[in-house]
């Protein structure tokens, strides 16, 4: 009796710690993308704007429909530094300064654990499907707006 208590107690426990630890569903809203020849493309993104949601961030997400990213939002300026730790999706990663310039676009490996430096300092993040940006023709010095609009919710801003 005393091993079937303990066997549900535990059952109960990892219940808990799974359902606590899973990702909360994000606010997510529309960005445009203004390219450098006035072309407009837009992006339906999730955004990360607290600690917990951009360590978590797409982990263990198997399918990112195109079109869609998440925006990570940091407080302050900061050299970021991303990886794909538990990330089953190839991802492309752009660095975005306050002022909506995209400053750097990288691809990211699935699983890896090899970080992704941003060559400045730079406030905001934006992962997307691998090879999005490419597909849409988006580059570095392209705007997006509406993020100046973003803050982190947390007071770290870590």
């Amino acid at each position: 009796m005393k091993n079937a208590k303990l066997a549900v107690s535990f059952l109960l426990f990892s219940i808990f710690t799974l359902f606590s630890c899973s990702p909360k569903k994000l606010e997510s809203r529309d960005f445009e993308i203004t390219k450098a020849d006035g072309e407009k493309v837009s992006i339906n993104a999730e955004i990360a704007d607290t600690y917990d949601t951009r360590q978590w961030g797409f982990m263990e997400r198997k399918s990112i429909p195109d079109g869609t990213g998440m925006i990570f939002v940091f407080a302050s300026d900061r050299i970021l530094s991303f990886w794909m730790k538990n990330t089953p999706t190839p991802l492309s990663i752009a660095y975005i300064d306050k002022s909506g310039k995209i400053r750097d676009i990288f691809d990211m490996k699935p699983y890896s654990l090899s970080e992704v430096v941003s060559t400045v300092s730079v406030r905001y993040a934006l992962e997307v499907p691998q090879g999005w940006f490419d597909r849409v023709g988006v580059k570095v010095g392209d705007i997006i707006s509406g993020v100046d609009e973003l803050s982190a919710k947390d007071e770290t801003g870590r």
